[in-house]
């Protein structure tokens, strides 16, 4: 059997459709989008085409679409642009303990820098209770960022709700969308926020890329001084062969979004059953049903994550133990910390996020792999209880 890679959770495999629409942009029309001739108009055009084509799927306006380097950068610019612009009105935001880093640690910079950063708690399964949020909302609020979707475990938020607690108190909304757009519907009127962040490379688009989605009459501050690419925004030459990508990609999870995620959740509910069915003291992290429909998160009593991630890599299958971003840090992951676990329990996780080339066949081999893997590291566990 060839390498079965789920990790989708950290990146995808562009594409070969996105791949061959990039080409074009390398070595043809390589054009700067803000020339006045012809090669460069050529490449405006496709950037103006990109932008409304990545504005359809999410029911925004092309002008509402701002193109950054990624999902880092573009809740950057959200968190910081409105801070720097409102800081008069206010100093206060809300965002939640189980945030991305790139949402906590740019709140932890505020907080050093004279704004007053809330962090509202999750419950047992990770949801943020939206009347923690209204009990956290004081007169110097002026902006509240929670994630759509949980990059862990999964764990979709009520955003919703959110939202509309955050205009009745007329705070502006931002949701780290990074992980749902592609792969569950996502609408941002139906959500109500303000500002919506995405990211290429996680829908099979190419790395490098990214969105922010600004309400039309949103005002931020935009943090690049220089030319003014991106309505003022963020400037710098804009990437053409990542945007054309990136477009690619979101027009191919448009037209396979429905079947995809039926397809992905079929494969997350018979993993999820057969592992907690087959494997004693094992249990699933996050949401039983909304969570998004290709992360199976699911924690081992007495083996380490780290063993099983190896012993499954030395098997040909690529999973990981949480979040990429964090995969270098010696703590114990924040997200599983904030369900209340208990610390024992922390390190014995795995995050399997699959994607639309898996199949049921590479399903039931890393489950049947993953049954024998545990039974041998819980062998030679003195704390396992013996079989």
């Amino acid at each position: 059997m060839d390498r079965i890679y789920m990790d989708h959770g950290a990146t995808t495999k562009p594409d070969p459709e996105v791949v061959n629409a990039m080409l074009p942009y390398y070595n043809e029309f390589f054009g700067n989008a803000s020339s006045l001739h012809s090669t460069g108009q050529d490449a405006a055009k496709v950037l103006n085409r990109s932008r409304e084509i990545i504005a359809d799927l999410i029911g925004a306006r092309s002008d509402e679409i701002i193109f950054t380097s990624g999902g880092t950068e573009s809740d950057n610019l959200a968190l910081k642009g409105i801070a720097y612009h409102k800081k008069n009105a206010g100093k206060h935001i809300i965002t939640s303990i189980i945030e991305h880093p790139a949402i906590l640690n740019t709140c932890k910079y505020m907080g050093e820098t004279g704004f007053s950063i809330t962090y509202v708690p999750v419950d047992d399964q990770g949801v943020v209770n939206p009347e923690d949020i209204a009990a956290a909302i004081t007169d110097d609020t002026i902006l509240i960022s929670i994630m759509h979707a949980n990059n862990e475990i999964g764990t979709i938020q009520p955003v919703k709700e959110i939202s509309k607690i955050a205009h009745e108190h007329d705070v502006l909304m931002h949701t780290d969308a990074v992980q749902s757009v592609g792969k569950i519907p996502v609408n941002v009127d139906d959500l109500g926020v303000d500002m919506l962040s995405i990211s290429g490379h996680k829908l099979y688009g190419p790395k490098g890329v990214g969105a922010l989605y600004v309400r039309k009459g949103t005002r931020l501050q935009s943090l690049v001084q220089g030319g003014a690419h991106e309505f003022g925004k963020r400037a710098g030459t804009e990437n053409i062969p990542g945007i054309v990508g990136f477009a690619k990609a979101v027009e191919l999870a448009n037209q396979r979004l429905f079947e995809d995620e039926k397809h992905l959740t079929n494969l997350r509910d018979t993993m999820i059953k057969k592992l907690l069915d087959s494997i004693p003291y094992s249990y699933l992290n996050g949401h039983p049903t909304l969570r998004l429909p290709n992360n199976v998160h699911i924690r081992f009593n007495f083996v380490e994550g780290e063993s099983l991630l190896m012993m499954l890599n030395m098997k040909g299958v690529d999973v990981s133990t949480g979040s990429a971003c964090s995969s270098k840090s010696l703590e114990p992951s924040h997200v599983l910390m904030a369900l209340g676990l208990p610390p024992e329990e922390i390190h014995g996780n795995l995050r399997i996020t699959m994607g639309r080339e898996n199949t049921m066949k590479e399903v039931d081999y890393v489950v049947e792999n993953l049954i024998d893997i545990v039974r041998k590291l819980r062998a030679m566990s003195p704390l396992a209880p013996k079989e």
